[in-house]
């Protein structure tokens, strides 16, 4: 049975995008992070032994529906012509899933972040993502902030000075829903920040991990939903803006499903 019909057998879709969670044109970053975010929840070690079989079964599937979208030329065929190449080297190597499934999400540590931050807030690429988040979603603040990297209520008037800046220098359109929004609207952002930043504080504390030391992981594994979503998030965020893709290969091929 070939890729495809896997997939609408196990996701009920033979659409690699959506066995991913991802719009057709999605970008990299966004492959990276739908393959992320399904992985986690059908990842063995996250379910009970008498799932484990059929979650082993899962993640496999989704893993190579990943790495055939993240290849730039096995993706291009899939769009165009709906096929996939079954004897790629990706799909037909005898590959440890989840040792794979480590090396692209390895494990990131507080003191990683806070060094990341540090170089990225003030940097060219901080104003690229900043300017390219604006256009992207047409000047609203909540998706921008939530979009760049490290972003948190303290950053707000930085990034909208910098965007400002850009609109009155005519590098970017002025959007209604920046130029004209609501003190309301951002009050309404900051009371949500400052609950999240409490919360993330709350959940270190309770589970005893130092501010410079210990895997977030473990915090992401432990957190609630809601703040485990927003943490995870970052997390994916950052490595598939800072990883590369995996590598190509094949030859034979096999038809796309309906979408």
């Amino acid at each position: 049975m070939g890729l495809l019909q896997r997939c609408e057998q196990l996701f009920g879709t033979s659409d690699l995008y959506r066995v991913l969670g991802v719009r057709t044109g999605a970008s990299d970053g966004e492959i990276r992070r739908g393959y992320r975010k399904v992985s986690l929840q059908v990842h063995p070690d996250r379910v009970t032994e008498a799932e484990k079989e059929a979650a082993t079964q899962k993640f496999q599937i989704l893993g190579k529906a990943y790495t055939v979208l993240s290849d730039k030329e096995q993706r291009a065929v899939y769009d165009e012509q709906g096929i996939i190449d079954e004897e790629a080297d990706v799909l037909t190597q005898d590959r440890d899933w989840e040792e794979y499934w480590r090396l692209l999400f390895k494990k990131v540590t507080v003191a990683d972040i806070k060094n990341f931050e540090d170089k990225y807030k003030g940097s060219e690429e901080e104003m690229t993502d900043i300017k390219q988040a604006y256009m992207e979603f047409k000047g609203d603040m909540d998706s921008i902030m939530e979009s760049v990297l490290c972003a948190t209520t303290g950053d707000e008037s930085r990034i909208r000075e910098i965007l400002e800046n850009a609109i009155k220098a005519r590098e970017l359109p002025a959007y209604t829903a920046f130029t004209k929004e609501s003190i309301s609207k951002q009050r309404a952002r900051k009371r949500r920040s400052d609950k999240e930043a409490k919360e993330a504080e709350a959940a270190r504390l309770e589970l005893g991990l130092e501010t410079g030391a210990d895997s977030l992981r473990s915090l992401i594994q432990k957190k609630q939903k809601d703040r485990e979503k927003e943490m995870n998030s970052f997390l994916a965020a950052m490595e598939a803006k800072y990883s590369g893709p995996p590598q190509k290969g094949g030859k034979k091929v096999a038809k796309k499903g309906k979408k």
